[in-house]
């Protein structure tokens, strides 16, 4: 893997500072934490490919922060602890850690613990490429040029229902709640309530359904909302 990103979640500075050098002399982007607000700060805001960290810190510990991040996230953990009893290695893999390496350990050892883990990790699968138009029965919407046709007829639409359906296009298949529907009109500059969606969407549906009390392209979801379903 190229320049695999790694996060290094340590209290100790000087062994932060040491194994980040040792990284980035091996060819790995490295960024470092000093606890576990610092970590999911960092985690916010960036995709690493491996996480190492200390078991042994201040505060909350390794384990219970490995626990939680691998309630979210898919990101691998390499556990490092002063301790290498076989109930801490075992407390750290139920904790979700993919390996486990106590200290004091050889930098080397290290880097090929963490080599290991990014072999085994799949390579992700390229990104789904998304349709420039979605069928709809007899209609298309053209997202690139967020127009709606019925077979030869361009079908007038607001700018609001235009936004919904380039809303709902970006994720088709997916339920989307009136509460997301409402926020992400108001990113596109627009203004809407819960209650307003519903209008936008029996609107939508009267100009793209062939009944619109029985919808098949715009369905509702029941306790989630409105999806989009295309052919």
């Amino acid at each position: 893997m190229d320049e695999a990103h790694i996060l290094i979640v340590d209290d100790d500075e000087r062994i932060r500072g040491l194994l980040q050098k040792f990284l980035l002399r091996n060819g790995f982007l490295v960024s470092v934490a000093r606890d576990g607000a610092h970590a999911r700060r960092l985690l916010d805001g960036l995709e690493f490919d491996l996480i190492v960290l200390d078991v042994m810190m201040p505060g909350e510990d390794g384990v219970s922060l490995c626990r939680d991040l691998r309630g979210r996230l898919k990101t691998p953990i390499l556990l490092l602890t002063a301790k290498g009893e076989t109930t801490d290695r075992i407390a750290g893999l139920e904790a979700g850690a993919d390996d486990y390496l106590a200290k004091p350990f050889e930098p080397k050892e290290l880097l090929l613990r963490i080599n290991a883990i990014l072999r085994r990790v799949p390579a992700a699968e390229p990104a789904p490429v998304t349709p420039k138009v979605l069928l709809l029965g007899p209609c298309r919407y053209d997202i690139e040029r967020g127009e709606m046709w019925c077979g030869e007829e361009l079908v007038r639409l607001t700018a609001t229902e235009n936004h919904l359906m380039r809303i709902f296009s970006a994720r088709p298949g997916e339920a989307l709640s009136r509460n997301m529907l409402v926020e992400e009109l108001g990113r596109a500059g627009g203004q809407a309530q819960e209650r307003a969606v519903d209008v936008q969407i029996t609107r939508l549906r009267r100009k793209l359904e062939a009944d619109p009390k029985q919808p098949r392209y715009l369905q509702t979801v029941r306790g989630a909302g409105y999806m989009l379903a295309p052919d």
